[in-house]
């Protein structure tokens, strides 16, 4: 009897090892093959000659957290704009979807008849969406408040921030490309100006016209017509500018075939760019103004003439993640260091104040550096980890609707248009796109029937931003949707 026990015994506990070790291996089994790198993204990296430890992935399902594909997941990594989701996830929280920008208007002198005998001061605050558009509504505001003509000067206040020395040449040697400009308290249009490039075949010419409109910018056109398809960088043209860019000369040969071709630069210092929108867009209200440009620092506490409220923090958020605006991540990052009331703002109190975040959050910060908040650095890092970590905070949290409507949607809009078009997996992600020279990012969410699915795909290599990345992250994402699909199908 005694016997029969003990044998019993035996063959239970050899029942209970043998069902632990089968555990076990099935959940090794598991997390090695979520740690392999499929076989057709292998096939792509061989293809195109990139080494697999070039590559860094994440990808997560946020329903049950349970890790899906990991590869070099804590690598330190160059992110590019993938970036811009740690402002504007950091901005969210702190500041709230409905927060708002002020530009402020101080008129110094008596109205009368119309006329300010006086100057007419601006504050900027940060607001990084005053785009033409807006410009206008500001100054029809004051004009149908009751000034038709300023007999002063124009006197611009952007010490609210304090980002001196900007060189927009150093990152790339591109002075002139909207993508360099720095930020500033008082930012128009993105210190930006659309030059649209016209032929006319009828008398052999090109014409060159510019919005927003600028007296003191000089225009040289050098430009000659050929007949030719409209094909080539830039279509053929050139830009020289002066040493302050205030002087473009377009040379070059543009084609005949070439019709509503424009390109966007970046002219002139804040102040003179300002000034030349301020003037231009009065004038074409009817205002009258002979004044110059001043610079002051007003700490006068009396209520202003007129204030204006910028669009929500969401709806900015959406144009800096859609569009990838450098410039207006720059600003927000500047605006989350002076809303902790430590003025002036500067970008290194703008990343103690994300860091701040990160840490009460929970998040692990090593390898993390911010740096200017845009992701246009060769000096920002961050983990692929990292970013699915907090992609998976925002998914839990309040403004996730705000955060994940902000993204690209590809095949649809935003930086991702004109991936996936007409494809069967169009429009099931959202996504912040990624490029530098020798880099190439991609982080968002992806949704299959309800199911939500987080990812980062991060690569640092000679040349991958020259579209061999985006073969590899197409590849991940196509693996992705058929993994969501089996998924579904096995549930």
């Amino acid at each position: 009897m005694r016997s029969l026990i003990s044998n019993c015994w035996l063959f239970f506990s050899l029942l209970s090892v043998m069902f632990f070790l089968s555990i076990t291996e099935t959940s090794l089994a598991s997390r090695n093959e979520a740690e392999m790198l499929p076989k057709n993204i292998q096939a792509v990296l061989n293809h195109r000659n990139l080494e697999p430890s070039s590559l860094s992935v994440m990808m997560i399902d946020l329903e049950s957290d349970e890790v899906i594909l990991s590869w070099n997941p804590d690598t330190k990594r160059t992110p590019a704009s993938v970036m811009k989701l740690f402002t504007t996830a950091s901005a969210l929280d702190i500041l709230g979807p409905s927060y708002r920008w002020s530009t402020e208007f101080y008129v110094l002198g008596e109205i009368e008849n119309k006329i300010l005998d006086g100057d007419l001061l601006i504050r900027g605050k940060g607001d990084p969406f005053l785009t033409t558009e807006n410009v206008w509504k500001m100054l029809r505001r004051i004009k149908q408040k009751g000034i038709d003509e300023i007999k002063g000067d124009l006197l611009i206040d952007d010490s609210f921030f304090n980002y001196p020395n900007h060189d927009p040449a150093k990152f790339d040697n591109e002075p002139l490309r909207s993508y360099n400009v720095g930020p500033n308290a008082l930012l128009f249009n993105f210190k930006s100006v659309r030059f649209f490039i016209d032929s006319n075949r009828r008398n052999r010419s090109v014409t060159i016209t510019e919005d927003p409109k600028l007296d003191n910018v000089k225009i040289i056109n050098e430009l000659e017509l050929i007949d030719s398809d409209c094909i080539g960088y830039q279509r053929g043209i050139r830009i020289i500018t002066s040493k302050k860019y205030d002087k473009l000369i377009f040379r070059g040969s543009f084609p005949t075939e070439c019709e509503d071709f424009s390109l966007f630069r970046s002219v002139l210092s804040h102040d003179q760019f300002n000034f030349g929108v301020f003037k231009s867009t009065w004038k074409d209200l009817g205002g009258r103004f002979d004044g110059e440009l001043k610079n002051t620092v007003h700490d006068n506490e009396s209520p202003p003439f007129y204030s204006h409220d910028s669009v929500m923090l969401s709806s900015a958020v959406k144009s800096i993640n859609k569009n990838s605006n450098n410039v207006m991540s720059r600003n927000l990052l500047l605006t989350l260091a002076a809303e902790s009331e430590d003025l002036p703002a500067t970008k290194e109190k703008g990343r103690v104040r994300v860091n701040e975040w990160l840490l009460q959050n929970n998040f692990d910060i090593e390898s993390f550096f911010l740096d200017n908040g845009s992701g246009l650095s060769r000096e920002a890092s961050l983990t692929v980890r990292q970013v699915t970590d907090l992609l998976k905070f925002v998914y839990r949290s309040d403004f996730m609707p705000e955060f994940i409507s902000s993204l690209s949607i590809n095949g649809l809009d935003g930086t991702m248009s004109d991936r996936f078009e007409n494809d069967e997996i169009s429009g099931k992600f959202h996504i912040k796109t990624g490029s530098l020279d020798h880099v190439s990012s991609l982080a968002g969410y992806m949704n299959y029937e309800g199911k939500r699915y987080a990812f980062a795909i991060i690569q640092n290599a000679e040349d991958v931003h020259k579209g061999f990345g985006e073969e590899v992250q197409e590849a991940l994402m196509r693996w992705l949707y058929s993994y969501g699909n089996k998924n579904i199908l096995k549930n």
